[in-house]
């Protein structure tokens, strides 16, 4: 099975323009998302898919390949599709560009079920729930079923509306946002275009359920530390400090 990961990054964020090429540690925040990705045992080559050059720059420098594509591509998966779509792979990882302290050996989880059973459509990664995640908008929650896969995705208190929230027990989690995809399914979810249900909730995962999808949730004990804003750079520095 070939596997290929690809960190979308893109230049002009609505939030934070110039994301990708932020100094932390005085590195630019993509260099430390690809020395983290690069750690990976089962992804055998890792892409950058960006819409500027500059990005490109760093990316070679990093010694992985960068892949130019369009602008206006609405999504990360989308971008990742088009960085794919002429490659042989079997499954592609969309690595998050804006999480600095990605390692390795988490997207070797994603990859993992796939060995397992080949007909899965997608993978991706949940932590149980603590204080405060159920009730929290900025924070997806995934249902699951027997099989550890996705019943629905909400940033509301789900499936728990309307009591109060018992200890999940593995039947909610706090989404983290990592996929990975069957090359055949990416090419469907691309093709497909947006749904009113992922319009409605702000969740491109959701279009992946309303196309039938098997997704298979990983529970993990890490926690998702992305930058949003200039202001999350100082707290993963700090996170950095502490990790030294």
């Amino acid at each position: 099975m070939k596997v290929l990961g690809v960190i979308p990054a893109r230049f002009a964020a609505t939030r934070f323009p110039g994301k990708p090429l932020t100094l932390i540690a005085g590195k630019p925040m993509i260099a430390w998302v690809i020395e983290g990705a690069k750690q990976s045992r089962k992804i055998e080559e890792i892409l950058v898919a960006t819409d500027d050059q500059r990005i490109a720059e760093v990316a070679e420098k990093s010694g992985v390949r960068a892949v130019m594509t369009a602008s206006e591509l609405p999504s990360g998966s989308d971008r990742v599709w088009a960085a794919i779509a002429d490659l042989d792979c079997d499954v592609a990882v969309n690595i998050q560009g804006d999480e600095p302290l990605l390692s390795g050996g988490l997207l070797d989880e994603l990859v993992t079920p796939f060995q397992v059973d080949p007909s899965l459509d997608m993978a991706t990664l949940g932590r149980e729930l603590r204080e405060g995640d159920l009730s929290s908008q900025t924070t997806a929650k995934i249902v699951l079923n027997n099989r550890n896969e996705a019943i629905y995705f909400s940033r509301f208190a789900i499936p728990y509306s309307r009591v109060d929230a018992p200890q999940a027990g593995g039947i909610c989690l706090k989404h983290i946002g990592l996929y990975a995809y069957k090359k055949s399914f990416l090419a469907k979810f691309c093709s497909h275009g947006p749904t009113p249900l992922e319009l409605a909730e702000g969740l491109e995962q959701l279009r992946a359920l309303y196309l039938g999808a098997r997704i298979r949730v990983i529970q993990v004990e890490h926690d998702s530390w992305g930058v949003d804003t200039p202001d999350d750079v100082k707290k993963i520095e700090q996170l950095m400090r502490l990790k030294r």
